[in-house]
């Protein structure tokens, strides 16, 4: 059984989706119904940069959506297989859920773009710049981060944001925590603590400005129903109702990406393929939960030909 997983933000790049757009007109199309619905030519800020521009939150969101989004229309359109007679399950990493909720069906990619165009700019707008963090924390698991997060915290906001791996979790909060726990991972018996290049600290209670935004955006925002089932990040279970989402999606804001409990559910439910469209950020954290599955990252014109092969589309 093939799961279908989108990635999140961070797997931005200047120069994506060029190719598939000079390959297939079908690419093309997507990005240009992205650019008509946020009344921005995103798509040559994500050929040409500049990068500063392209990692701007409201533009890497809808960016990294819209490449998704384009590899599965060509998948789909040039390679003949379709999403919903191939994947049992769909899933992404924070963002990413969006992508997964316009591939099955959920959004239309207009739709999409201006909700991840908002949550963006939401996001941003959350939390002044300089006052917010977030790090990385290698060979942690979930139970030293929550240890370290707490020892770490005196008063402040310190929260884990993202459960990505076995080894690795991501916490958010206030700068002065996110500083300190980094300085204290060795009393944790966690290896390393690494500040990440983020504009923001997603994924924790500062950001609950954003998720009341969100939370109206999306009440006002028609969900349709999904071809296939979807595991939630807040929850990491299966969901197939657009309203128990739709509310999971606010909560999604402030709470965190259970990435590797979803990996775990999926893989539980019968998954032992992944597949990955339009990144390979997520096929190694897949690889850490569910070391015996198969993982497949579709980027190019010629992973989606090997990949439509293999499975005889």
């Amino acid at each position: 059984m093939h799961a279908f997983v989108f990635p999140g933000q961070g797997s931005q790049k200047v120069g994506m989706g060029t190719d598939l757009a000079a390959a297939s007109s079908a690419a093309r199309a997507v990005f240009e119904e992205v650019d008509e619905a946020l009344g921005l030519k995103l798509s040559a800020i994500m050929a040409d940069g500049p990068e500063d521009q392209l990692t701007l939150t409201e533009n890497a969101q809808p960016a990294i959506m819209a490449n998704a989004m384009a590899t599965l229309r060509v998948l789909e359109s040039d390679f003949g297989v379709k999403l919903a007679d191939t994947a049992a399950c769909v899933a992404g990493h924070s963002l990413g859920e969006y992508t997964a909720l316009c591939a099955v069906g959920a959004f239309d990619l207009a739709t999409t773009a201006r909700l991840l165009k908002l949550r963006g700019s939401a996001m941003q707008a959350a939390v002044p710049v300089g006052v917010g963090a977030m790090a990385a924390l290698l060979g942690a698991d979930i139970e030293k981060a929550a240890a370290l997060a707490a020892a770490a915290a005196d008063g402040e906001v310190c929260e884990i944001a993202n459960d990505n791996d076995p080894g690795q979790v991501v916490i958010s909060g206030h700068k002065g925590a996110i500083e300190r726990a980094a300085a204290m991972v060795k009393d944790h018996g966690i290896k390393r603590g690494i500040l990440l290049p983020v504009s923001a600290p997603f994924h924790c209670s500062l950001m609950q400005p954003a998720a009341d935004r969100m939370r109206e955006a999306l009440a006002e925002t028609e969900m349709g129903a999904l071809a296939v089932p979807l595991f939630a990040n807040v929850t990491a279970g299966k969901i197939s109702d657009p309203d128990q989402e739709r509310d999971l999606l606010f909560r999604q804001v402030t709470g965190r990406v259970r990435w590797r409990e979803s990996v775990a559910a999926m893989h539980a439910d019968g998954v032992d393929s992944f597949v990955e469209l339009g990144g390979k950020v997520l096929s190694p954290m897949i690889k850490k939960i569910a070391g015996e599955a198969q993982t497949t990252s579709l980027i190019t014109m010629e992973n989606m030909e090997i990949f439509a092969e293999e499975i005889g589309a």
